[in-house]
């Protein structure tokens, strides 16, 4: 068959509005939970066209994902709510052993910039990147998995492992240092945060290689694991075991080389997170708690790990406890800001709906969703951008809603033969 040897590449966009900056980017995405659709909404909400390529009859089960709003006989995750938006769904069985799958498939690829999966086993299915870049020899290709490719290093018994965000967390070692000390288990953070950071590299390397590939016309592979998006964010700890052969732990709220950064609970039950780093900040942390600098100095008290756990620095977090303790919070935050001191009240997800702050910079937004049929409001963006700002030109799409349009639009291929896919149920 081999169509997509003769098919004529349809600049981007070309299904969808015109906006922001990754305006002409078209991206495949074929993947489910949650860092390859994350990666691919980043890139969606500034202008990038992305069709995300779920199976027939079943979908991305981020669909299904608790919470699932329900209204009638219609039903659809608060999670696919949020994190679809802008994207084309199009259904097609990713296994290229089969003539017609291969044909599309291959012909979208010699039709878009990027592809980006989290599939893993791409090879079992008849893909391999050599394969693609002789299709377009300007492809980026984003692998996103928890232990990496083996093309790029490592021990192919690890690289075979499946993951999911938490495993990222245990094994990237961010798990280790998050949380109380001993006796409390290490703990993973609540949201999906590795698939969110793996997602967020992943969108560096992407646009990285994007622009690699337009002043060069060669694309190339990106490789993003899980465990290493994890390592990464994990500052210094690395250094500390290489070089001073110390094995970073959990300290809980309170932050080990400075203080005041700890999280002190008010009056009204709520929580106060207090940091203020260096001599200056300190200083003026001192004069909030109206104590005498001179006795209470950084170096004795505040500005190292000897300093915080010694009798006087001791003394200094408790009085700054107490000192929390008697006040509300809004009390306590308002004091410490007129004197320039970092601090913060702890929020909940009501609390931020009501913030003015939050209204003002204009971070909820309406959409219809494309499931439910209604007009629901979720988070916007960031960044902000001045010229090309991000959008929403369309919420989170039904299974398979732009299938025939993508395919005879964008592939050319006719209703007739659209219908034999359909009866094949390869789409």
């Amino acid at each position: 068959m081999e169509r997509w040897k003769e098919l004529v590449r349809i600049p981007a966009p070309a299904l969808m509005p015109t906006y922001g900056p990754l305006t002409g980017m078209r991206v495949l995405m074929t993947g489910s939970i949650v860092a390859a659709p994350f990666c691919a909404s980043l890139l969606a909400e500034f202008g990038a066209e992305v069709i995300h390529v779920e199976r027939p009859n079943i979908g991305d089960p981020y669909r299904e994902q608790a919470p699932v709003i329900k209204r009638g006989e219609r039903k659809v995750s608060a999670g696919w709510i949020q994190e679809a938006r802008n994207k084309l769904s199009l259904t097609l069985e990713i296994n290229l052993k089969i003539p017609e799958c291969k044909e599309i498939f291959l012909s979208l690829i010699k039709n878009c910039d990027v592809w980006v999966e989290n599939m893993v086993w791409t090879e079992k299915l008849g893909i391999t990147e050599q394969m693609l870049l002789e299709v377009n020899p300007k492809l980026v290709i984003a692998h996103i998995s928890g232990f990496g490719r083996p093309q790029f290093g490592g021990l192919p018994e690890e690289c075979d492992r499946p993951s999911y965000d938490p495993i990222g967390q245990a094994e990237g070692g961010y798990m280790h240092i998050n949380g109380f000390p001993e006796p409390s288990p290490p703990s993973h953070a609540a949201t999906f945060i590795n698939d969110y950071m793996t997602a967020m590299f992943a969108t560096n390397g992407i646009l990285m290689a994007y622009i690699h590939a337009q002043k060069t016309g060669l694309g190339q592979a990106i490789d993003i694991a899980q465990i290493e998006a994890m390592s990464k964010v994990l500052n210094d700890t690395f250094v500390q075991y290489f070089v001073l052969g110390k094995v970073r732990e959990r300290k809980g709220n309170k932050v080990a080389i400075f203080q005041p950064g700890n999280l002190f609970k008010t009056k009204d039950e709520k929580y106060l997170y207090i940091g203020a780093y260096g001599p200056a900040v300190y200083g003026r942390f001192i004069k909030a708690l109206g104590l005498d600098l001179n006795k209470y100095t950084h170096e004795a008290a505040g500005g190292s790990v000897e300093a915080i756990n010694s009798e006087m620095g001791l003394e200094l977090n408790r009085i700054a406890t107490e000192w929390v303790a008697a006040r509300e919070a809004e009390e306590g935050k308002q004091y410490l800001l007129s004197l320039k001191v970092p601090c913060g009240i702890v929020r909940t997800s009501a609390d931020l709906a009501e913030s003015e702050h939050y209204q003002k910079r204009g971070n909820f937004i309406e959409y219809e969703d494309e499931t439910l049929g209604e007009t629901v409001k979720g988070f916007g963006f960031c960044p902000k951008m001045s010229e090309t700002p991000a959008q929403i030109w369309r919420g989170a799409p039904t299974i398979g809603q732009d299938t025939d349009t993508i395919l005879n639009t964008l592939l050319g291929y006719s209703s007739r033969e659209i219908s034999s896919f359909r009866e094949l149920g390869i789409i």
